[in-house]
């Protein structure tokens, strides 16, 4: 496989932009390479043969090989961000980063993954997954934590702090909402933002509720969008259909319109009738959906019925099987 010009992109000085395949709907997700020293990654694509074939060929365009890379940056730890982070250690030796917080909540589950199995699906369920969406998860998240090579050292970066790329300084956000500790990288001067999944141009990041992760991912998440509109950046490097794209403080509005939308949408249908998250997942994702897709219907419409009870505008009862929200 070898990588075409309209894949590598230089996005801001000697920062570059590399377009790596991915088996999930996105198609791609964005990894960065900077050449200047300290030579740094930002993101690592998944553990796939393909993924490892177009970093390659994108370093070796830019004159760099694996061992060459000094410095992995993490912007949070979906498998499709953190994949090859182990392998990048491995190959050069390179510091990886993430922020404190995802690495004492989301970089922990991989290395706990086989103990935490069993309370994800308990979660799952007890939200009212039906038994063959389980037995789906459990298979698809044991394929899942093959092609994720955890690094065995991971250094804290800490909100706020300023590190050097490409020549600048930048300041290390905290976007959480996606995932708990997603971690932004701001320029002031250039009004570039690198923004991995916490703002995305053609589909609204999942947001959702799973059982590690914190109580109210919307709420955070709506904290993020506030947080990016006062940013304003001129430009931002996304994790997906990007790699760059602008208008971020429309698109923060946007997101917000978009979830407040969904929370007067879940309000009033479990006001109708007290359902499980699954059950107003099916009314609120009313399409095709695959096995995959029907579960982060799940999470995402749980966060917005926890974020909605958290408030004092819904209630929980345990039913049967599963929680109901209701009225």
């Amino acid at each position: 496989m070898t990588s075409s010009p309209s894949t590598l992109q230089r996005v801001h000085g000697t920062l570059h932009a590399l377009q790596v395949p991915i088996p999930y709907p996105m198609k791609t997700v964005t990894v960065m390479i900077d050449t200047s020293a300290p030579v740094t990654m930002i993101d690592t694509a998944l553990d796939t043969p393909e993924a490892r074939a177009a970093i390659e060929d994108g370093l070796t365009a830019l004159g760099l090989h694996w061992p060459d890379v000094e410095r992995v940056i993490i912007t949070h730890h979906h498998p499709d961000h953190y994949g090859l982070a182990g392998l990048v250690e491995e190959r050069s030796g390179a510091a990886v980063q993430m922020l404190d917080v995802e690495i004492g909540r989301g970089e922990r589950y991989w290395h706990l993954w086989e103990e935490w199995l069993p309370g994800h699906l308990k979660h799952m369920a007890d939200h009212g997954l039906p038994q063959e969406l389980l037995d789906t998860l459990e298979l698809d998240s044991r394929r899942t934590r093959a092609r994720v090579q955890p690094a065995s050292r991971v250094q804290p970066l800490r909100e706020g702090a300023m590190l050097p790329l490409a020549g600048a300084e930048w300041e290390v956000l905290w976007l959480p909402g996606h995932a708990d500790g997603h971690l932004g990288l701001w320029n002031e001067s250039g009004g570039l933002l690198i923004a991995g999944d916490a703002v995305l141009p053609r589909i609204s990041p999942n947001i959702g509720l799973y059982a590690y992760t914190r109580p109210d991912p919307l709420g955070d998440y709506l904290q993020t969008l506030g947080k990016l509109e006062a940013l304003n950046p001129a430009r931002a490097v996304v994790g997906h259909h990007g790699p760059v794209m602008d208008g971020v403080q429309a698109r923060a509005r946007e997101l917000r319109a978009h979830h407040h939308e969904r929370l007067d949408f879940i309000r009033a249908e479990a006001g109708r009738e007290a359902r499980s998250a699954y059950e107003l997942s099916l009314a609120m994702f009313p399409r095709e959906l695959n096995m995959a897709g029907r579960r982060f219907a799940l999470a995402e419409t749980l966060a917005h019925a926890e974020h909605l009870r958290l408030l004092g505008q819904l209630a929980r009862t345990w039913q049967g099987e599963a929680w109901v929200y209701h009225g």
